[in-house]
């Protein structure tokens, strides 16, 4: 059969253009294993189902309603991504760029999980390679008991062996495009080979209970390796991202049946690893800006943690006939509606001008709370006269030049009031349900953008 590689339409005949997804040139041919071969005691579901319990129907009054208790990784920004710890039972897929550091991230957390026996399986780098990594990752020395356990092998069926006698409570394959089953006749990577070897993986993972970990590549298109079905498979998708020239590493959550995918975790790329930031907000703020223009501070929240995040924008007279309009970090599209609410509703003319923004420490942002601080650092570098230092600001912006009111506004202010600020500017329908005597910052309502822009500027 014919399978769209984008999205994991399946199709008896080839096509051009995929019915599904609408992507041109993107069905593969897979070879279907023999229904009889299927059957068999050699295939990688059955060696995977040799591990395992026999499943039985059950009514759902029978079913115990407790929760398991869930496997702490002894990281904080990965207990919080994944909803408090890793479930046993589940399959995760962890997916990023490569060298971003996805091996280091996973490497560094098994060692550290000195309660559980973990196996990690490498397709890609050989034992040696592996040992000078832990080396560099364990400054205090590699543990002396025989919780981590390490594999270097390509074949699932091997790796069925090797679980069969070692029996780990937790495994993690590095990477799932390496590894092959030899019921698909397909090399490693493929879409059959990724679908049978996740697809086998899951069973063992939900029959056994032991919960697994599988890494997996981005494409250059910025979407997982392999067919769009790995993600329909695993329970949890985690994506680490991040920009190689920034020391910072951002953990997101794309998929969580588990918990919830507002959820983000800060890394710092170090020489000994990977360091948790707990409190992003000093790292993402400049020490000293005064005197810039361009540059205004808001307090954004992604999940349930506030921090304070820089906004840089860059205002100039068009070279070329043709405005530019960039964004790095920022919606493109929610800047342009932004600088169209400036120039209608507030007067200030830039249609022929460039306008660049940028949000610093490469990180990028969803919060509609940044919206008053992209309108203030862009006036701020239209008119070149710089914010005084001690403001920060929260507010979504409407097409009517309208401030909104924001969700978990006392957790805003406390986080601006914590790094030293002064002022805060906010949306004026917050305050109705806001204790104004438990802050000592200076709390500045708004109505209208123009309030805003006038409280910054005079």
């Amino acid at each position: 059969m014919y399978v769209c590689d984008h999205c994991g339409q399946e199709s008896a005949k080839w096509i051009g253009k995929c019915p599904a997804c609408g992507q041109w040139n993107t069905f593969k041919e897979v070879k279907v294993a023999d229904q009889r071969r299927t059957l068999t005691a050699t295939t990688a579901a059955a060696s995977a189902g040799h591990l395992l319990r026999r499943n039985r129907v059950l009514r759902l009054s029978d079913i115990a309603a407790h929760d398991d208790p869930r496997i702490d990784m002894h990281d904080a920004e990965l207990n919080r991504v994944l909803g408090g710890g890793l479930v046993p039972g589940s399959i995760v897929l962890l997916g990023g760029e490569p060298g971003i550091g996805k091996s280091t991230l996973s490497l560094q957390t098994m060692l550290r999980l000195t309660d559980q026996r973990v196996l990690y399986v490498s397709g890609e780098e050989s034992a040696h390679q592996l040992k000078m990594r832990a080396q560099r990752l364990s400054s205090g020395g590699l543990p002396a008991d025989d919780h981590f356990l390490l594999l270097c092998e390509n074949s699932l069926e091997a790796i069925f062996d090797h679980i069969r006698e070692v029996q780990p409570q937790l495994v993690v394959i590095d990477s799932i495009q390496t590894i092959a089953t030899e019921d698909v006749e397909s090399s490693a990577g493929s879409i059959a080979q990724v679908r049978e070897c996740a697809a086998a993986l899951l069973r063992f993972a939900k029959t056994s209970g032991v919960p697994v970990i599988l890494i997996g590549h981005i494409t250059k298109e910025g979407t997982l390796a392999g067919p769009k079905i790995l993600e329909h498979i695993v329970d949890t998708v985690i994506q680490f991202e991040g920009d190689q020239h920034y020391m910072y590493r951002i953990l997101r959550s794309i998929k969580n049946r588990f918990g919830s995918t507002s959820e983000l975790g800060i890394y710092e790329m170090q020489q000994t690893g990977l360091r948790q930031v707990s409190n992003p907000s000093e790292l993402l703020l400049t020490d000293s800006h005064d005197g810039l223009s361009g540059v205004a501070i808001s307090s954004a929240i992604e999940g349930v943690r506030p921090f304070l995040v820089e906004t840089q924008a860059l205002v100039s007279s068009a070279a070329y006939g043709t405005p530019q309009r960039s964004a790095t970090g920022f919606d493109q599209r929610r800047l342009n509606m932004l600088l169209a609410v400036l120039e209608k509703r507030v007067g200030f003319k830039l249609m022929q001008k460039d306008v660049f923004l940028n949000i610093a420490g490469g990180l990028r942002v969803t919060d509609m709370a940044m919206d008053l601080s992209v309108i203030a650092a862009v006036l701020s570098s239209n008119v070149d006269t710089p914010i005084e230092e001690g403001w920060c600001m929260c507010g979504e912006v409407g097409l009517s030049g309208e401030v909104r009111p924001v969700a978990r506004i006392e957790q805003r202010i406390a986080e601006a009031e914590k790094l030293g600020f002064q002022h805060i500017i906010l949306p004026r329908l917050n305050l109705s349900a806001l204790d104004r005597k438990k802050f000592h910052i200076e709390l500045v309502p708004v109505r209208k953008v123009e309030e805003a822009l006038r409280a910054l500027f005079g």
